[in-house]
């Protein structure tokens, strides 16, 4: 279990950008504790449908705000009242902005009753946090995963991958390791390229997969990160496809993952059978990328790499990951030393390069 300052990556422990924290339908049922970046979180919608996540921790007493089951407070079905939550100790309650806004029984608030509040967005069935050590304004956008809203397109279903004993990086190492497609995933690759350009990292390849394309044909693949924890890739094999993979550290060493595919039917609107084709392709992804998960699991962090140059850029994917771990002065510039197209040895980098 690697460290952030082992691998050499920055300044902060925890990076920053947009992170996975739980699927829409988990908070359907009321309040839900969450633990993300070596801290614990309170996560839940308001009456008007808007998500809030506030530190779980009421600064009165400690108390958990939602790690209760007995107290008359969530008893009475209370504890949500408009889009602000009440502690199950002493009714403190705390709204979206983590401000404390009602003590019943106290003449005056006082100016430290209150808790940090997070910026959180809803898309495509999973809810994500802005995490910022400095505390600033998100300075990139989610993704907007546009299959999600056209009904052509058999939505996932996220798969939950569970704890990884491992630091992000390990897992964004896939950006640059052309090598380990052919003896993990039965794909060999026959063409291969990362793009890199300030906080998006994209890699393009494509290889004779086994499991994926029906005879001859390439599996193409467009992967890239918008920021450090949100994975997309589009897939051009027996159908088209896209996927994401999202990881958020729990504690520094400590990654939590999930997976998903949509899968894009014949029809205007996908028939069973289309969904029950649309789910067997996710399942068949899940088990390449679990693959990569137990590699991950049972192997020492890659702290240095015993590198050769038909590995991959690995140096040049790990130079980018570190503009998130170090302040916003500095990230330009890391980027920008980053930037460029990289390929792996003397193979080809482009489809193009391959044909000719």
């Amino acid at each position: 279990m690697g460290t952030t300052a082992e691998y050499g990556l920055g300044e902060y422990t925890f990076p920053r950008g947009w992170f996975m924290v739980a699927e829409v339908e988990e908070v359907a049922d009321g309040p839900i504790a969450l633990r993300y970046f070596a801290n614990d979180f309170v996560l839940f919608r308001g009456e008007s449908g808007r998500l809030v996540m506030l530190d779980a921790y009421c600064p009165h007493m400690g108390t958990h705000l939602c790690r209760n089951t007995t107290s008359y407070i969530v008893r009475d079905g209370t504890q949500i009242q408009g889009d602000s939550i009440r502690c199950p100790y002493h009714a403190w309650r705390f709204g979206p902005d983590g401000m404390c806004d009602d003590i019943p029984y106290a003449k005056r608030i006082p100016a430290a009753a209150r808790v940090k509040s997070y910026i959180v967005r809803e898309r495509a069935g999973a809810i994500f946090m802005w995490h910022d050590p400095e505390d600033q304004e998100p300075d990139f956008d989610l993704p907007p995963f546009a299959q999600w809203d056209d009904p052509a397109w058999v939505r996932w279903k996220f798969d939950r991958m569970g704890e990884l004993k491992s630091h992000p990086i390990e897992i964004l190492y896939n950006l640059a390791d052309m090598a380990h497609l052919g003896p993990v995933h039965a794909a060999p690759v026959a063409y291969f390229e990362d793009e890199i350009s300030g906080h998006i990292c994209i890699q393009r390849q494509g290889g004779y997969s086994r499991t994926l394309v029906d005879g001859d044909g390439l599996l193409e693949t467009d992967s890239w990160y918008i920021g450090h924890g949100v994975m997309q890739s589009t897939m051009t094999g027996q159908m088209d496809s896209h996927m994401i993979i999202a990881h958020t550290p729990v504690e520094d060493g400590v990654t939590k993952v999930w997976h998903g595919l949509m899968v894009k039917s014949p029809h205007v609107t996908p028939t069973p059978e289309d969904v029950a084709t649309g789910r067997a392709y996710q399942e068949a992804s899940r088990e390449a990328f679990a693959q990569d998960f137990e590699i991950w699991t049972h192997k020492k962090p890659a702290s240095t790499i015993l590198q050769v140059p038909e590995d991959g850029p690995f140096h040049k994917v790990k130079l980018w990951v570190s503009q998130f771990y170090n302040p916003r002065a500095k990230a330009a510039d890391i980027a920008r030393r980053a930037e460029g197209f990289h390929g792996a040895g003397d193979m080809p980098r482009t489809k193009a390069e391959l044909a000719a």
